[in-house]
C-alpha cells in the first residue's frame, strides 16, 4: 500500500542534484504518528462534546463559545513553538548543535513568560470579555461560559510548555514521542471527562478540569524528555531561564507574523461567534458540534503541516533549495490525496456520528449541512491553504502568509459570513460557506507565491 501511494505522490518533475535527506520511509515515519496524534486529539474533542451534550444544549453552547476565545491563546503559544521549530530545524540542517540547543531553550522561555501574562490577563478580564462578546445569549449559556473559561485559562502555562517541547521533538523528526505523550494525555482527559460529567454531574466544570490537569501532565512529561542529552537537540535549563536577545528575536521574527496570523484568524472566529450567538440556541449548538467534526475532518492538513516545517526547514538550513522544492511538491501531492480520502470517509460516517448527540432534530440537520460544506473544501482546497503555507514559513516566507491570512480570514471570511448569515438569512450554513471561500482564495495566493520562487532566497539563520 505504501509503495503504491509513494508512486502516486512522486512529483513528475524529479529531484535533481544536491541534498536529499528524507526517504519515503522516513517521511511516513514522521507522518503516521502525527496522523494518529491528531486523530486522538480530535476524538477527545468529539468525546468532550458528546459528553457535554448530555448536560444540555446550554452547556454545549457555552463551551463552544468559550473555545473560540481559548483557542486564540493556544494559537499564540503554537506560533512561538512553530517559529522556534523552524529555527531549530534550520540549525539541524546546517549541523549547528550549539545554536539549535539555544533556540530550543528560548522557545521554552518565551512561551512560559507569554503564558503567565495571558493567564493573569484572562483571570482579570475574562468575565468582562464574555459579557462584551456574548451578552445577548441566554443566562444558562453565559453561566456555562464563565465556569469553563475560568478553569481552562489555568492550563495556559502547561499548554505553552507542552507545545514548546512537542515542536522541539517534531523538528527532530521524532513524532512517535509526541504521539505517545499525546495518547497518554488524551486518555487521562477522557477518563476525567467521564467522571466529571456522568459521575459528578459537574457540567462545563466536569470537562474543564480534566482538560487543565491533562495539559499539566503532558507538559511535565514533555519537558523531562526534552532534557535528555541523547536527543539531537537538548533543552538546557540554564539557558531556558535566561533571555538571549539575538536568538529570541530570530525566533520571534518567524513567530510574530504567525502569531498575528493565527490570532487574527481566531479573533475573526470570536467575532463570528458573537454573530452566531444571535442566531438562537439550535444554531449555536450546531456550530459547536460542527466545529468538533470539522476538527476531525481537517486532521490531514493539520497533521501534515509540521512535516513541512521539519523537512523544508532542514533542507533550507543546509542551503539546498532544490531539495526543499522537491519535498514541497511531494508533500503537497500526498496531503491532497489523503485529505480527499479522509474527508469523504468522514461524510460517509455522519449518519453514524449524528445520532450519538442528544440534541434536537433541527440541530442535527444543520450539523449535517455545514459538515458536508466544510469537508468539500477541506478535502480539495485546504491542502493548499494550510500545509503548503507551512512550507513557505519553514523557508522564512512568513510575512506573505500573514498578509494573505489577514485579507482572506479577517476581511473576506468575516464580510462574507455577515453577508450570508444575516443578509441572505443562511445562518451557520452561510458561515460555513464563507469559510470555504476564504480557503479557496488563500490557496490560490499560496500557490502563486510558491510558483514565484521568492521563498528560495530567504534567510532565517
Amino acid at each position: 500500500m505504501m509503495s503504491f501511494l509513494n508512486k502516486i505522490i512522486e512529483p513528475k518533475k524529479k529531484f535533481s542534484g544536491g541534498l536529499r535527506p528524507f526517504s519515503s520511509a522516513a517521511l511516513w515515519a514522521m507522518i503516521v504518528p502525527l496522523l494518529i496524534e491528531q486523530l486522538l486529539q480530535v476524538v477527545v474533542g468529539l468525546a468532550d462534546t458528546l459528553m457535554v451534550s448530555y448536560a444540555g444544549e446550554a452547556t454545549v453552547s457555552g463551551v463552544s463559545l468559550d473555545t473560540m476565545i481559548y483557542t486564540i491563546f493556544i494559537y499564540l503559544f503554537t506560533a512561538v513553538a512553530t517559529g522556534g521549530a523552524v529555527v531549530v530545524s534550520q540549525y539541524l540542517g546546517s549541523g549547528d548543535r550549539e545554536n539549535a540547543d539555544l533556540a530550543a531553550a528560548q522557545i521554552f522561555h518565551i512561551n512560559a513568560v507569554l503564558s503567565v501574562v495571558c493567564t493573569a490577563a484572562m483571570l482579570l478580564l475574562g468575565n468582562a470579555i464574555l459579557s462584551a462578546l456574548y451578552g445577548s445569549v441566554e443566562g444558562a449559556v453565559m453561566d456555562a461560559c464563565r465556569v469553563y473559561l475560568g478553569i481552562v485559562v489555568l492550563s495556559f502555562p502547561a499548554n505553552a510548555v507542552y507545545n514548546a517541547g512537542a515542536a522541539l521533538f517534531r523538528s527532530m523528526g521524532k513524532t512517535r514521542t509526541t504521539m505517545f505523550v499525546s495518547m497518554a494525555m488524551n486518555l487521562l482527559n477522557v477518563a476525567g471527562n467521564a467522571v466529571g460529567v456522568f459521575v459528578l454531574r459537574a457540567g462545563a466544570a466536569g470537562v474543564a478540569w480534566p482538560t487543565t490537569l491533562s495539559w499539566y501532565f503532558a507538559a511535565a512529561v514533555m519537558t523531562a524528555l526534552c532534557l535528555s542529552e541523547k536527543n539531537e537537540v537538548c533543552l538546557r535549563l540554564k539557558k531556558a531561564l535566561t533571555f538571549h536577545k539575538a536568538m529570541a528575536l530570530r525566533i520571534l521574527k518567524i513567530a510574530v507574523p504567525g502569531g498575528i496570523e493565527n490570532g487574527l484568524f481566531q479573533l475573526a472566529k470570536v467575532v463570528l461567534g458573537s454573530l452566531i450567538a444571535t442566531l438562537g440556541t439550535a444554531q449555536i449548538a450546531a456550530n459547536g458540534i460542527g466545529q468538533t467534526i470539522w476538527s476531525f475532518a481537517a486532521l490531514v492538513s493539520v497533521a501534515l503541516s509540521p512535516v513541512y516545517i521539519t523537512v523544508v526547514g532542514q533542507c533550507m538550513g543546509a542551503g539546498d533549495d532544490h531539495a526543499a522544492d522537491y519535498y514541497m511538491r511531494k508533500l503537497t501531492r500526498l496531503t491532497l490525496l489523503l485529505a480527499v480520502l479522509w474527508n469523504a470517509a468522514v461524510v460517509l460516517l455522519l449518519p453514524v456520528i449524528l445520532p450519538l448527540y442528544d440534541v434536537t432534530a433541527e440541530t442535527k440537520r444543520l450539523v449535517f449541512v455545514i459538515v458536508v460544506i466544510h469537508n468539500l473544501f477541506a478535502g480539495i482546497v485546504q491542502p493548499f491553504s494550510m500545509p503548503l503555507a507551512a512550507g513557505l514559513r519553514a523557508a522564512g516566507d512568513v510575512k506573505f502568509a500573514m498578509y494573505s491570512a489577514i485579507f482572506c480570514t479577517v476581511v473576506l471570511r468575516t464580510a462574507l459570513s455577515f453577508l450570508f448569515a444575516l443578509g441572505l438569512n443562511m445562518g451557520v450554513v452561510g458561515i460555513a460557506l464563507a469559510m470555504g471561500l476564504d480557503w479557496t482564495v488563500k490557496a490560490v495566493l499560496d500557490l502563486l507565491r510558491y510558483r514565484g520562487g521568492k521563498w528560495r532566497s530567504l534567510k532565517v539563520i
